[in-house]
């Protein structure tokens, strides 16, 4: 797992590096494919159709703005100067499963949009120090809704982290916020045990909370068009605290 997390760190750089206004999303996809691919792993999004959704078309999600997850490469989409650009990817290596999303500027970006990026990255954080003995899910849950909060921003409710392992989603799911006695999402919680792999996603939003799936059957947006930022690793729980597999 800690192989497959680098490759998707590789990915991730060689498609930042790339990152400037004009590029489009599909230049960004086909990167992250060839570094896949030139490291011997598979890419986890494509083809992937769970539910009701079509196969997804793509070996990343690039997702820019208002858009919180799920966006399409496509070479007509374009970066322009001031976008933020979330972009995540998952590989298959050897059996195993690496995850982890960033988000980006595009050239110089407003204040507004630094600050989300920097809070949303300082979400992730406070999640990741939570992972270690002791602790359950809804502890990392609370300490991404809790930095948000303090921040000034609201959290995405109806997406949430996951276990990773031989499969993409595996239990337990990792919320960035939990549950009330009286809500309709009922997670599980865990006590976190060594061995435990998972994805923390924090997803920010820097207005209302409420969100739109787009008739492509993927793409996520804010319904009230406002600014959204998403970071994501892959982290196993060991006796010596948090370890992030996704790093380079």
């Amino acid at each position: 797992m800690r192989e497959a997390g680098r490759i998707v760190a590789r990915a991730h750089e060689a498609m930042r590096q790339a990152i400037e206004p004009g590029v489009s999303t599909k230049q960004l996809d086909t990167i992250a494919s060839t570094v896949l691919r030139d490291h011997g792993a598979e890419p986890c999004f494509l083809g992937y159709a769970p539910g009701e959704h079509p196969p997804f078309p793509a070996t990343i999600t690039a997702s820019i703005n208002q858009e919180l997850v799920h966006g399409i490469p496509s070479p007509a989409r374009r970066l322009r100067e001031g976008d933020i650009i979330g972009i995540d990817v998952a590989c298959f290596y050897q059996g195993y499963v690496g995850d982890a999303a960033f988000t980006h500027p595009v050239g110089e970006i407003s204040r507004s949009a630094q600050r989300l990026l920097s809070a949303t990255k300082t979400a992730l954080d406070a999640a990741i120090a939570q992972s270690v003995l002791g602790k359950r899910i809804s502890d990392v849950a609370k300490a991404t809704a809790k930095t948000a909060g303090r921040l000034g921003y609201s959290v995405a409710r109806e997406y949430t982290g996951h276990g990773v392992g031989a499969a993409m989603h595996e239990e337990p799911q990792v919320p960035n916020w939990w549950h009330s006695r009286n809500s309709r999402f009922k997670w599980q919680d865990y006590d976190l045990q060594v061995g435990m792999t998972y994805a923390i996603e924090p997803m920010l939003i820097a207005g209302r909370s409420d969100l739109v799936e787009l008739d492509d059957g993927w793409t996520v947006v804010t319904k009230d068009g406002s600014l959204t930022a998403h970071f994501e690793h892959t982290v196993a729980i060991t006796e010596d605290g948090p370890l992030i597999l996704t790093l380079l």
